[in-house]
C-alpha cells in the first residue's frame, strides 16, 4: 500500500498502514463496549492479511466496559501490538489493561514515539516471518 487507507468506524478510525499493519485511534471520550469490540475485530479480519499487527495510538482518552476489556484483541490472528502513549496516565491505564485476565495473552510493547512503535512492529513481523520459514525447512 502506498497511501494509508483511513476507515471511520463507530468508535474511532483504523488506518491501514500496510497489508498486515493497522493503526487504531479511538475517539476521545468513548467507552468501548462489546458491540464496538466486535465491530473492531470484524473490521480487522476483513481488511488485513493475517497474521497482522496493530499500532494502538492512545492520543485520546477513552475507557472500556469490563466485558470489552476481557474480549479486546483476543483474536488469534493478532501477531503483535505496539501501543503509543503520550502521558503517564495513558501508560498506567494501558499497563493495567494488559494485566487483565483474558482468553489469549497479548504480545505487546509500549512506546512514547509512534515511529519507534511502527518500526518495532515491522522488525518484529520480519523476525517472526523468518522464524516461521526456518521452522518449516
Amino acid at each position: 500500500m502506498n497511501m494509508p487507507d483511513v476507515h471511520e468506524l463507530g468508535f474511532g478510525k483504523i488506518i491501514l498502514i500496510d497489508e498486515d499493519i493497522a493503526e487504531v485511534i479511538i475517539d476521545n471520550g468513548i467507552e468501548m463496549d462489546m458491540g464496538m469490540v466486535n465491530e473492531y475485530h470484524n473490521f480487522l479480519l476483513t481488511h488485513l492479511k493475517t497474521p497482522f499487527s496493530l499500532l494502538i495510538n492512545k492520543i485520546n482518552s477513552y475507557s472500556y466496559t469490563f466485558a470489552a476489556q476481557r474480549k479486546l484483541a483476543t483474536l488469534p490472528q493478532i501477531k503483535a501490538m505496539a501501543v503509543v502513549t503520550y502521558n503517564p496516565v495513558a501508560e498506567t491505564t494501558t499497563r493495567s489493561l494488559i494485566g487483565i485476565p483474558r482468553d489469549r495473552e497479548w504480545r505487546i510493547n509500549l512506546f512514547n514515539d509512534r515511529e519507534r512503535a511502527l518500526q518495532w512492529l515491522r522488525d518484529d513481523g520480519d523476525r517472526t516471518d523468518r522464524d516461521e520459514m526456518a521452522a518449516t525447512r
